[in-house]
């Protein structure tokens, strides 16, 4: 019977009661395959495209669910098919698409948290690239040629869970509008930034860190008011003529130098019992325009006056430091500076004393000194 089924087979098939049995079978097995073949056809191409380009990546594939190829960084959802082409885009969700000499911001797909697009030559961000993307926390934008003028209004309004926005080294005159109140970390320094609106950071009531620096900006204003939980705020190489009015009440770390600064307004620093390490090296600082103690608050551990006019030594807290004074016009090392009263019990707290390039010499410093910076590792004169 064997033999005559096999002869049989590439026949057609003839009624007879055990031809027919078998070719039942044939039949069933023949429409069985061609099911299990239509279903396949419908992610065919989304899985050979997904193959090809993970093996011109180096990545690896397993075979599983009805011999697909699918990644074994992913074995369950196609992670590929959701990033752009000119980006990488691994399972821990973040979209790689640095230093690809891009032009436009790719569509962002709903599942990516953290996105890097630094490095490339993108001028503008238009309106919806975004949009699906409300779970992204990071957008790293730096070293591109970003211009405000083709930056869409509100462009970053839409994403509630935005922590640190990364803008600097672009081509910005103003910071974008409809700023997202989750942010944290706000960088725009090394732009075209000559002035701050006064509405543009308002509801940043989370924002703790804001780099404004290297920038043509003359007068924050009131922009700053808003900004409670700032602890750092750098505004470093600006043009700057005061320190800025309201600043936060948080503050514990303020950088203003390389600006025009030639006067400081009295109780600055007491207002802000946070503050402890502040910048204002490379300005137009006198004697003059320091009102008496402003230096003389507990809370401040670092200073740094250097490069600029001053011909004594401001008085300054006990609890001070590291003192920066290099590069002035000091003519007298005063003690009592440092130290209102010298004996075993009243002496500074100061490490680090940076005096030189003054007009100091080491025969001016009187013994009392001694006694009184006894905690310091470091004295230049």
């Amino acid at each position: 019977m064997d033999k005559v089924c096999v002869e049989l087979a590439p026949q057609p098939c003839y009624p007879s009661i055990f031809s027919g049995a078998m070719c039942g079978w044939i039949v069933l097995l023949l429409w069985v395959g061609l099911v299990d073949l239509s279903v396949t056809q419908q992610t065919d191409a989304l899985t050979w495209l997904n193959y090809l380009r993970n093996r011109a990546n180096g990545g690896s594939y397993t075979q599983n669910h009805g011999n697909h190829y699918i990644s074994a960084e992913a074995e369950n959802e196609l992670v590929e098919v959701e990033c752009p082409l000119e980006c990488d885009c691994p399972s821990t969700y973040p979209m790689y698409c640095h230093s690809r000499n891009l032009q436009h911001v790719p569509f962002v797909h709903s599942r990516m948290k953290y996105v890097y697009l630094q490095n490339n030559r993108i001028r503008g961000i238009t309106h919806g690239v975004f949009d699906n993307a409300t779970g992204l926390v990071w957008i790293i934008l730096h070293m591109n040629q970003l211009c405000s003028d083709q930056i869409s209004d509100k462009i970053f309004a839409k994403l509630p869970k935005l922590e640190r926005l990364f803008l600097h080294h672009n081509q910005l005159e103003r910071l974008p509008t409809g700023l997202p109140r989750s942010l944290r970390d706000l960088r725009a320094n090394h732009n075209a930034i000559s002035s701050v609106s006064a509405t543009a950071l308002r509801g940043l009531d989370r924002l703790a860190e804001l780099r404004l620096h290297t920038n043509n900006i003359e007068d924050p204003g009131s922009a700053l008011e808003p900004l409670q939980s700032l602890t750092i705020l750098d505004l470093h190489g600006n043009r700057l003529t005061k320190v800025p009015e309201n600043l936060p009440p948080r503050l514990s770390q303020l950088y203003l130098e390389h600006n025009l600064i030639s006067m400081l307004p009295a109780g600055f620093l007491r207002e802000r019992p946070e503050l402890r390490f502040v910048r204002l090296a490379h300005n137009h600082l006198t004697d003059d325009g320091i009102p008496p103690d402003t230096f003389n608050v507990t809370t401040l551990l670092e200073l740094d006056l250097s490069h600029n006019r001053l011909e004594k030594i401001p008085t300054m807290s006990t609890r001070l430091q590291n003192l920066y004074l290099q590069a002035n016009r000091i003519k007298e090392f005063s003690v009592s500076s440092f130290c209102r009263v010298v004996d075993m019990a009243n002496y500074s707290n100061l490490r680090v004393l940076r005096l030189e390039a003054n007009k100091i010499s080491p025969h001016d410093v009187s013994p009392k000194a001694l006694l009184c910076l006894r905690k310091a590792t470091t004295i230049y004169l």
